[in-house]
């Protein structure tokens, strides 16, 4: 993966944490969250890269300059914020029950997204052959989702305490 598709992967899922802010109508204080969460999901996404290059159930290229992967990160930790902020809203309407079948769904469809990125793009990932890379996969998912949405609501609060930011506008009777 080169800089500039890191940088334009990267605007695309900025333009996504904005549709994501426009729709979820958060507080300010749920986005700082969300952000948060996203920055602790980037180190462990970072991490989980890592871990999976050393063990060889993948293949991710990581150029080790300090420009790559400040880059590689703040696109990681983007791309995860928005999905924080669905969490809230599914938190707040639907409870623990939501939330975990949430997360029960991105851990499953989460890992044929990657081995589709992956055919599409096998210079930027490829997976080793068996069950392992998709069990490794789909963790990866997992912890993702839980400590990001954990670490907003560390700084956010739970999400059935919170307001919506924006609110409509009382319409003035004429009486």
């Amino acid at each position: 993966m080169t800089i500039v598709q890191i940088i334009i992967v990267t605007l695309a899922y900025l333009a996504a944490l904005v549709a994501a802010v426009y729709f979820t109508r958060p507080t300010l204080r749920r986005v700082m969250g969300a952000l948060a969460g996203g920055a602790a999901a980037g180190v462990f996404g970072m991490g989980a890269i890592v871990i999976g290059n050393v063990f060889e159930v993948w293949r991710v290229p990581i150029s080790w300059t300090p420009v790559f992967l400040t880059l590689f990160y703040l696109g990681l930790s983007i791309s995860v914020s928005p999905i924080y902020l669905v969490t809230w809203r599914i938190a707040r309407r639907f409870g623990w029950r939501g939330l975990a079948v949430f997360i029960g769904v991105v851990t499953i469809i989460g890992p044929p997204r990657d081995y589709m990125y992956a055919a599409m793009f096998p210079e930027w990932m490829v997976f080793a052959p068996g069950i392992l890379p998709v069990i490794a996969d789909a963790l990866a998912y997992l912890g993702i989702v839980v400590l990001g949405h954990g670490v907003m609501c560390l700084i956010a609060g739970p999400s059935l305490q919170d307001a919506f930011g924006r609110q409509r506008r009382e319409q003035s009777s004429l009486i």
